[in-house]
This record gives C-alpha cells, structure tokens and sequence, in this order.
C-alpha cells in the first residue's frame, strides 16, 4: 500500500520500521521539528525522523497542519492510508479525508479506555492489570472513531511506564501490519466504540509527581511506576528532593504518614495512610539512581526521620 505516515518518537519509530519491513511504499513521513534537549539545549530530530532519513523517505516537519500547502503536499501524493502513531498535532478533517482510506491511527489502550495523551501511564496509575493496542479509524473527536482491530496485553507488577512502552511498540507495530494486510483484502470491519468504560488520559503534569503519604501505600506503589521515567515520583527528605524509581507497598505495617520506619540495604521503609512503602531505587539531585542500599553507604537515614510532600 501506499503510505503517509506520521509520528514522532520511538513508539512511531517501532511501526514505521515494521511497515518498511513489510514491503509498504512509504510516500512520505510528517514529524514535529527538531526539539532542543539536554543541557546545551542542541536542537534533537526524533525517533522517526531519523529512520526516515535512514531509508531516505521524504520527510516534512510543519508546526501545524492547518497550512494550505502542508494540505496540498499530502493530496499530491495519492496515497491510499495515512498511519498515525503519537504524532503530537490534530489533524483537521481537510486531511483526515485525503488518503484513499482515510486516517489510522495507533493508540496505546483498549479503547474506548483512556482515551487522550498519556494511555500508557494512565492505567498503570489506575491500578489495572490489562491493556492493549486498538487500531482506529481516525474522525474529528479525541479517539472516538471506530474501531479495526485490538489486541491485548498484561500489565506485570514490576511493569513501569518505560517497560509496558517498549511492549506496546512491539505490539503496536504487529497490529498496524496485521490491520493493513486485512485493509487491504477487505477482510476488516469497522466497529464503532461502545458508550461504556469511557476514560480519559490527560497529559502528565509534574505536581502529579509529588507523592502525598496520605496515600495508601498500593496506590503511591502505581505512581512510582506510573511515572517512571517521567515526571518521577518524588518527596523531599532534609530539604532536598528524592526521586524514587522503583518502590514496592508492604502491607501490616503502621505508622505516622511519611515517617521513616526502617532503613536497611533491602530499602527504606516509609509509612503511608494505609501500610508502608519500600524504596527500592531512589536519586539525589544531580546523583545517579541508587539502590537503597548504595544510598544509605552515603547518606544516613534513621526511622523517625520524614519525608514531606513540599518541593
């Protein structure tokens, strides 16, 4: 088939790669400009941008895609589908119309669960144990358009954003391969969403990120890794912010929310509203992630010492 396509990090990247593997003409690509990142804030080309600058693929980087000529460029092209994967711009309807086959568009949920910005770790924070791949038949709403296939997968106890993202790459590129083989032979059907389980995943905010130890213990367990590697969960100890990167509840355990119970090279053992949490890996700002133990041969933490959600 002859192919659009665009997105913007690696996730894309994963589906891109796998369309060209399969033999797909690729027309052209649509990625965000360059970002500027790190330290020296040198201007970054993304994921897809540099797979299709490996294979030679035309590229076109607008800041919108509302400019007649970005429309024109795409219509010139004829193509028979357009795939999207975390692209990062709303197509307007001019567009969502032009390839022969219209718009797909790979989303990281079952949908119509979460729905928006940030599936992947909006159900880890949630607690749920299942999500999944939905490809979909782009409209004008927020990923309400009908869907063409699904499919499944665990979301493991020691799953962090980072780690359920790299699976559903790899399962998202599977199922876009699949669903145009299927488009293409005119072997799939549309199935609009139902009206039930609809959820929203909106953009991560940092002040999601300060942990409150009201919390029960499972739940501030789900935002560590939820926001693992970003924002990072974090909680000021002595007046500096510590980031905690993997952590684990431990149940029947009792104390002052925040109040340090333990401090052993298994971890730190922190009180929650409901039992405890164990620190598992944790940073200090501009230092390394340690493991508690590492952190505690260079800093003294006792039971009695708090963490407080300020910072």
């Amino acid at each position: 088939m002859k192919i659009i396509f665009a997105g913007t990090p690696q996730f894309a990247a994963h589906a891109l790669e796998a369309l060209i593997i399969e033999g797909h003409e690729i027309a052209l690509v649509l990625t965000q400009p360059d970002r500027p990142a790190g330290r020296g804030m040198k201007l970054n080309a993304s994921a897809v941008k540099l797979l299709a600058q490996k294979h030679k693929i035309a590229l076109l980087q607008p800041r919108s895609l509302k400019q007649p000529e970005v429309y024109e460029q795409l219509s010139k092209v004829c193509a028979d589908v357009m795939v999207v994967a975390a692209y990062g711009l709303i197509l307007p309807s001019i567009i969502l119309n032009t390839p022969r086959l219209g718009c797909i568009n790979i989303h990281a949920s079952l949908l119509p669960r979460w729905r928006g910005a940030a599936p992947i770790q909006r159900a880890i924070l949630a607690g749920e144990q299942e999500t999944g791949i939905t490809i979909m038949q782009m409209d004008r709403g927020l990923d309400t358009g009908d869907i063409l296939l699904q499919r499944s997968t665990s979301i493991l106890n020691n799953d962090n954003a980072n780690t359920l993202y790299d699976k559903l790459s790899i399962l998202g590129s599977s199922c876009i391969v699949t669903a145009l083989h299927l488009l293409k032979n005119e072997k799939i059907t549309a199935v609009p969403q139902t009206k039930e389980n609809v959820s929203y995943a909106s953009k991560l905010e940092k002040i999601e990120a300060k942990i409150n130890w009201q919390m029960n213990a499972e739940e501030i367990s789900y935002a560590v890794r939820a926001f693992n590697p970003y924002p990072v969960a974090h909680s000021v100890i002595d007046g500096f912010p510590l980031k905690i990167f993997q952590a684990r509840a431990i149940t029947n355990t009792i104390g002052r929310p925040g109040e340090i119970l333990s401090a052993k090279q298994e971890g730190i053992v922190v009180a929650c509203g409901k039992d405890a949490l164990m620190l598992e890996i944790v940073q200090k700002p501009g230092g390394k992630k340690l493991s508690a133990a590492e952190f505690l041969a260079g800093y003294s933490l006792k039971p009695g010492n708090y963490f407080t959600a300020a910072g």
